[in-house]
């Protein structure tokens, strides 16, 4: 009896340790199961942790929310289901730390941005924030915002592309973070801020042309490094000023790569990019190819050239004054007012022929990036030889005056000592005649 009542109790601790590991069990794969559908959308919620402003005092990017494009793959996979999102998140991640590029913490950032107050811009993909740090490196960090038009796909692509893409007219990305449900890039930082804020902002000051000539210069040695050099060929798809950023020289290079695609994948996609620079052949067709970017620094170009923003017009302004000008001489009038002609008219109507053969409405009509940053090298070069000549023939002028100086002075030297000489007989013959 007494061995019965043994084994009974012995049975029932069994069975009950049993349960208590199936009900473990079982939570536990509740919970994991409930942390994987709440991925999708745990970044919303995380992001309180980063105090987003919309302005700032110092912000020197203009807004621009004409990005046009499907919702953010975030929000979709989290309809799609909890465990594709997480493997395809995994894929991702995996990707991008193959990428080369160093990965920072977030607590490095957030100490860096002194908690993220040092705001310096505002875009379509979120917050951009000057950081200093512990290396002593100024940095610019780019972090994208729950609600961004672009979303956690473009952060994916830019770290990708960027991870090979180098280039001195291309802003170069340091690092990334991907971490607290949170992605920032960090860039070089560029002190001068972006080309738009210089071109409308009037506290900035003014660009003189020659300046002009070169910031589209650098900008077209960039894409050119990107349809010719990259390997394969890279298409930016959002070249615009705001996309334009300059160093503390004054020399541009070109950002934001977010849209940005290789042109060996499938050509057929949604329309992406800025009103007013969009390729209206890329709008109608839906294809994206080299000369869609071409088209977009066309505009860029009449941009320079009349300071005149393209979501406000500027293309009419552009066709009415080539109605007058035959796409050739006689572009004077479009001319942005605040030079107040300080520009050489030759290399005007040069840079704005060049633009007009960028916007033709036939793609295989514009000129390649190559062709150019011939056409704007030959420009530049042109006006160096003649500012040199010029300098030569002010030299020349000078020493010729100097010499004639010279000569002058001799002949006064000498009418002195004759003087001086007459002077003198003249009172020894008094001092005779005493």
């Amino acid at each position: 009896m007494k061995e019965e009542s043994i084994g009974l109790i012995i049975g029932i601790s069994i069975g009950v340790v049993i349960g208590i590991v199936l009900a473990i069990s079982a939570l536990f794969c509740f919970r994991c199961h409930r942390k994987r559908s709440q991925i999708g959308n745990s970044s919303s919620r995380r992001a309180a942790t980063i105090p987003i402003r919309a302005n700032g005092a110092d912000s020197c990017t203009i807004l621009s929310d004409s990005t046009l494009g499907p919702e953010s793959p975030v929000k979709s996979a989290s309809r799609n289901g909890g465990m594709s999102f997480w493997l395809d998140g995994f894929k991702k991640s995996s990707m991008v730390s193959a990428s080369g590029i160093p990965e920072y913490s977030y607590k490095d950032l957030q100490k860096a941005t002194y908690n993220f107050t040092t705001l310096i811009g505002q875009g379509a993909f979120g917050p951009v924030y000057k950081a200093q740090m512990c290396t002593g490196e100024t940095v610019a960090v780019k972090v994208l915002a729950t609600n961004s038009k672009q979303g956690e796909k473009e952060f994916h692509t830019e770290v990708m592309l960027l991870g090979r893409l180098h280039h001195r007219n291309l802003v170069n990305l340091v690092g990334y973070c991907a971490e607290k449900g949170q992605h920032m890039l960090v860039y070089v930082y560029m002190s001068k801020g972006s080309l738009a804020s210089h071109l409308y902002i009037e506290e900035n000051g003014m660009l003189g042309w020659d300046l002009r000539v070169q910031i589209a210069l650098d900008v077209a040695r960039g894409l050119e490094y990107l349809h010719d050099g990259a390997v394969p060929p890279v298409i930016h798809r959002d070249i615009k000023s705001n996309n334009i950023l300059l160093d503390q020289s004054m020399r541009a290079r070109v950002a934001d790569f977010g849209l940005s695609r290789e042109e060996v994948v499938d050509k057929q996609a949604a329309i992406r990019g800025t009103f007013g620079y969009l390729d209206p052949e890329y709008i109608s067709s839906g294809t994206f190819t080299k000369k869609s970017d071409v088209y977009s620094f066309g505009v860029l170009l009449f941009e320079l050239i009349a300071g005149r923003n393209p979501q406000q017009g500027l293309m009419e302004y552009v066709e009415l004054a080539a109605m007058n000008t035959d796409g050739k001489v006689g572009w004077e009038e479009i001319v942005d007012s605040r030079l107040e002609g300080k520009c050489d008219f030759q290399e005007l109507n040069e840079v704005a022929a060049l633009a007009y053969k960028c916007i033709n409405r036939t793609p295989r009509k514009r000129p390649s990036m190559r062709d150019i940053v011939q056409v704007l090298t030959r420009i530049v070069k042109s006006r160096h030889h003649r500012n040199h000549h010029h300098h030569k023939k002010s030299l020349s002028a000078t020493a010729d005056e100097v010499s004639i100086d010279v000569d002058n002075q001799d002949t006064k030297v000498t009418s002195v000592s004759q003087h001086k000489r007459e002077e003198s007989v003249d009172s020894a013959a008094d001092m005779y005649d005493v």
